[in-house]
């Protein structure tokens, strides 16, 4: 196993950057994480809002990880972007418990950003069965931390030199970026580059990780940069679906409310998730929803820290949980979380273009939907969800409505 380097080094790795990017990510480095949690200038922060907590040292980080994981599993998917072009639609919901901190848990990939973007917790947890999406998520906090704006964070996933990185406009809208990402070409420097500084990032972070794991962050970058913005969903084994987003799609998609909000479309919620990333505290964790630990053991952490769960994204898992009969283990881990007044549960619901729930945006071959934490509790308490439907046709909260 390569021995990995200390947090000192990470700074070896902005000596590969463009010098112009350079100068400014040694400022962001210098400036990102003041006293108190404050936004630096240029993107205050909403004013009631809580800060997050304070920052993780890297080995709390790494021992949290490999003590709250359990060993990997299986699924059929690679799960590097979301196949959810509905995943906004509860955006402006979950701005509705910003100011209440607490913490977040969900699963998959960087969709969770927009959500944590949009909540604003204390603490966030990314659950998932698949260790490649720890793996995953240790190479987007790696751009996050590399990155002093959306700028250099598109430059360097995508494998992409943009003018103007690290001197973006902080009103520069999603549309503006993403045209200039489009304009700007793939060359053999730029994408040997941004793949070296990230590795380096990576090793840097004092999470242990195999010869395997870097090669499997480096198909991750890789994949990324090969398909551009037009990356789509894959599955292994089932076609892919025509209503597949490109991640291009998922930057530029809208909340009920007609704004854009990916985390990347204000500067000021890509701030906000970068200063969660670099102060440790967006903590991927490999588990199975209804395992033996991990979610339970993620409900026993946000206790130890004197935190309730405000949100939990569980996508469409409890689909695979039901068809699997281990629905029941699920809901009573979900039972036994430390939950906030008003702790909602996000999912994903597929009607493939059928119709069939009222919440359904047309055009659209997703939902999603949000449920009172409390009332999925007492619903599964008095055997009310016999079918995935009849899960998914369970009400929104009230004080949402």
């Amino acid at each position: 196993m390569p021995r990995a380097p200390t947090r000192s080094f990470r700074s070896a790795a902005l000596e590969r950057l463009p010098i112009a990017l350079l100068a400014v990510a040694v400022v962001a480095a210098c400036d990102g994480r003041r006293a108190g949690g404050a936004v630096p200038a240029g993107g205050a922060a909403v004013a009631a809002v809580p800060a997050p907590a304070a920052p993780l040292a890297d080995s709390t980080f790494a021992r949290l990880i490999a003590e709250l994981s359990e060993p990997g599993g299986y699924f059929d998917t690679d799960n590097l972007i979301s196949n959810e072009a509905s995943y906004l639609h509860v955006a402006q919901d979950l701005r509705a418990l910003r100011g209440r901190g607490g913490a977040y848990i969900g699963v998959g990939p960087d969709q969770n950003f927009s959500y944590i973007a949009a909540l604003r917790p204390t603490i966030a947890f990314i659950l998932d069965i698949r260790r490649d999406n720890l793996l995953q998520h240790l190479f987007f906090k790696a751009l996050f931390e590399l990155s002093p704006d959306r700028l250099a964070y598109l430059g360097l996933l995508f494998g992409r030199e943009l003018g103007g990185a690290g001197e973006e406009e902080a009103a520069a809208g999603i549309d503006a970026l993403v045209e200039r990402l489009d304009a700007a070409p793939v060359t053999a420097e730029s994408r040997e580059r941004a793949r070296r500084v990230v590795r380096e990032r990576v090793q840097a972070l004092g999470v242990p990780l195999s010869a395997e794991d870097l090669e499997r962050i480096d198909f991750i970058h890789r994949s990324f940069i090969e398909a551009g913005p037009d990356l789509r969903f894959t599955s292994h084994g089932r076609r892919p679906q025509f209503y597949y987003p490109t991640y291009r799609q998922l930057l530029l998609e809208r909340d009920r409310t007609g704004r854009q909000a990916n985390y990347l479309a204000r500067a000021e919620d890509f701030r906000f998730v970068k200063e969660m990333q670099e102060r440790n505290l967006v903590i991927p964790v490999v588990g199975d929803f209804a395992g033996p630990h991990a979610l339970a053991a993620i409900g026993r952490e946000v206790e130890r820290r004197g935190e309730r769960v405000i949100a939990f994204y569980t996508s469409n898992v409890e689909f695979y949980l039901m068809m699997d009969a281990v629905f029941d283990r699920f809901a009573r881990t979900v039972a036994g979380l430390p939950r906030a007044e008003r702790a909602v549960i996000v999912r994903s619901y597929f009607n493939r273009g059928r119709g069939g729930h009222p919440a359904t945006v047309r055009g659209y071959y997703s939902t999603q939907l949000v449920q009172d934490m409390g009332e999925f509790v007492e619903g599964w308490q008095r055997g009310a969800y016999g079918s995935y439907f009849a899960l998914v046709m369970a009400p929104a909260p009230a004080f949402l409505r």
